[in-house]
């Protein structure tokens, strides 16, 4: 299919049958007259007695508590920049939808038309009690770690901005596995990190949970190396400065064992990953266009493991594997935030999930005859029906155990343990 006609074809997908991807459906009865004095007046009365004398009454007479805000300033849209609150509209009504088919969360997508940090938290602050937790997507850097700060400082529900947190759960699943494929212990392994935005930062934060010592990453932004001293960085970037002598992505990559992208397209050469040490791991998630081709890195280093943002090669970095997951576990035990032992439960039951056996029906769906636990698998596949049980309990138990989860874990997730 050529790129004119995937265009026409996309237009047509969000605007046919009727435009938009969503729509709001009626849950209960409304048939009789008896059915609308229960569902309006007077009927209505009981339960908003009922939630103005106990708050947590909510969760059992209302959506709120199957319902995320997937909520948005347009500041940062997928590759495409900072177009403005408006334009994101169909990025969130996708995320919703991604909701919705993986793990069955209602989502409502909320469009704020402001770039004013402040302004922007005290809208979702306003609006926060009407839902059970809140995603927000799509909002630049550093602003969107302000944001996120301060909602999860003044909302009693989860907050998580998942262009940070989802890409670096996947992200961290798929590197300890290729780790363990490489026999490099994490304790060990010394990572460099091209790029230096939300995601970047996030993913080098849950690998340091995960065992990475600090010392081991070197991060670079557009100037190069964030080495210690350096003039004009911001306190998120000083938290990665380390004392080097490196310099360029040249020097850094020199017997490194991973390179971890999140920048731009053809960034990093043939050449550079020649240097690396031996069975380099490679996560070159800029997408579409990754910062090296799969191809390009296999003919100079038939020995790496590589993972890219992309659908149509082994081993996709994608969001969807986690963020459904994630709230539907935080959701089930009533979480009030989504905290480091969560993310890091996450991670780690996507990667464990990758170890096991593939049921035939994945198997069919990719059209292949084989696909095990190896270079060429290290992330499991986003229409695992697994997913679902595994690493919502994984989440559900971990918020049950750091102590912020408001109600008791689910029986489906005990059988999971």
């Amino acid at each position: 299919m050529s790129q004119s006609e995937f265009k026409k074809d996309a237009l047509r997908y969000h605007a046919e049958p009727r435009p938009g991807k969503l729509s709001i459906e009626i849950s209960t009865a409304a048939e009789t007259q008896r059915d609308l004095s229960l569902a309006y007046s007077p009927g209505v009365a009981e339960p908003v007695r009922a939630i103005a004398a106990d708050p947590e009454a909510a969760y059992q007479y209302t959506t709120k508590g199957n319902l995320v805000g997937v909520i948005s300033n347009g500041s940062a849209i997928l590759g495409l920049g900072n177009l403005g609150a408006l334009a994101s509209k169909p990025v969130m009504e996708g995320k919703a939808l991604l909701f919705k088919r993986f793990a069955n969360i209602d989502s409502i997508d909320i469009e704020v038309d402001t770039q004013d940090v402040d302004e922007f938290v005290q809208t979702v602050e306003r609006i926060a009690l009407t839902f059970g937790g809140i995603n927000l997507e799509d909002i630049k850097a550093p602003e969107c770690f302000e944001i996120e700060r301060q909602l999860i400082e003044r909302c009693n529900i989860p907050v998580f901005h998942d262009d940070q947190h989802g890409t670096a759960i996947v992200t961290v699943a798929g590197m300890l596995n290729a780790l363990e494929i490489a026999n490099k212990p994490i304790g060990e392994a010394r990572l460099v990190c091209l790029g230096a935005g939300a995601a970047a930062i996030s993913c080098c934060r849950l690998l340091k949970a995960a065992g990475m010592k600090p010392e081991n990453i070197l991060m670079l932004d557009r100037k190069g190396v964030i080495s210690r001293g350096r003039d004009g960085l911001n306190k998120y970037k000083e938290e990665f400065a380390v004392e080097t002598d490196r310099r360029t992505l040249a020097d850094a990559v020199k017997d490194a064992d991973i390179f971890l992208g999140l920048s731009g397209p053809d960034l990093f050469s043939a050449d550079l990953l020649k240097t690396m040490a031996p069975q380099p791991i490679v996560f070159a998630c800029s997408n579409p266009d990754p910062e090296i081709l799969p191809e390009v890195a296999r003919e100079a280093r038939p020995d790496v493991i590589m993972a890219t943002g992309r659908s149509d090669y082994p081993n996709q970095v994608n969001n969807v594997l986690g963020f459904p997951f994630i709230f539907r576990g935080a959701l089930d035990v009533r979480a009030s935030a989504i905290n480091e032992e969560m993310k890091l439960a996450a991670a780690k039951a996507i990667g464990e999930l990758a170890r096991l056996p593939v049921p035939e029906e994945i198997l069919q769906a990719y059209d292949v005859k084989e696909m095990s636990f190896g270079p060429e698998y290290i992330i499991p596949k986003p229409i695992d029906g697994r997913l679902l049980n595994t690493v919502a309990g994984a989440v559900a138990r971990a918020a049950v155990d750091s102590g912020v989860a408001h109600a008791p874990l689910p029986d489906q997730y005990k059988a999971t343990i």
